[in-house]
């Protein structure tokens, strides 16, 4: 099984970041498309073999007065009531269709989709869901879910949602039990402790080594890739940390 980890987002300079890992959760993109400018930028500074996945754009899954929009420079074109909640409009399709020009610019694999609390599991979301990702053009991408709210309590509905529309669930395999659909698992760390997000907090060894252990766990249930990302203030020193632990154990 290969194990790929590195950060949401670049928490050093890039220098340091790319001499160091080999795998990066490109987070701009969720607020801003980024101009080709930006996206060669990266493509020259990073090494032979270094691979970008891409977290979408926010239009896709965020009504545009979510609090989120406050960060974003974006004036997306036509009816501002039809972006965000996977609604299958020309005005999502259009926002997708950015997303994968990026996610191809890149050659990234992996893009991951956040939705946000208030998109709960009720039948007009799920259908929503169902006819907007099943229209859209992917060119081999493979789309990540990441839910929030209440569908950490509905893992069983994730576990059909995912399968159904070729997605690869995204849950905190530190907070939840890992799940597997198919053969690459992705998981992003928001740190242990209050609340469900708690980007403050450092992983302790003890903690990194439960991860790896949940890792080898999902191995057993046919994963042959697991992109491990963390996503808190010391994303950077836990990475490597893990790196570590990770050629200790071989």
């Amino acid at each position: 099984m290969m194990v790929k980890m590195g950060c949401c987002g670049f928490p050093v300079a890039m220098r340091t970041y790319f001499s160091r890992m080999k795998l990066v959760e490109v987070q701009s993109t969720f607020y801003n498309i980024p101009s080709r400018r930006s996206i060669n930028n990266w493509l020259r500074d990073s090494p032979q073999g270094f691979e970008f996945s891409v977290k979408g754009w926010m239009a896709i899954t965020h009504p545009i007065n979510s609090p989120v929009w406050r960060r974003s420079k974006a004036s997306p074109p036509g009816d501002p009531a039809n972006y965000g909640f996977f609604k299958p409009t020309e005005e999502n399709i259009w926002a997708w269709e950015r997303t994968r020009e990026v996610c191809g610019a890149l050659g990234a694999r992996i893009c991951v989709l956040q939705t946000p609390p208030g998109f709960g599991a009720s039948k007009a979301n799920v259908e929503n869901m169902v006819n907007f990702l099943s229209s859209i053009r992917r060119d081999g991408l493979r789309i990540a879910w990441e839910p929030r709210g209440e569908w950490k309590d509905r893992r069983e509905k994730v576990g059909e949602i995912c399968e159904q529309l070729d997605l690869i669930p995204i849950f905190d395999i530190l907070r939840h039990e890992p799940m597997a659909i198919g053969p690459i698992a992705y998981t992003r760390l928001h740190g242990l402790g209050k609340g469900e997000y708690n980007y403050g907090y450092k992983y302790t060894d003890e903690d990194l080594n439960r991860l790896l252990d949940k890792v080898f766990l999902l191995e057993a249930s046919g994963v042959t890739e697991v992109y491990v990302l963390f996503n808190n203030i010391h994303m950077f020193d836990d990475a490597l940390r893990f790196m570590e632990l990770l050629g200790d154990r071989g």
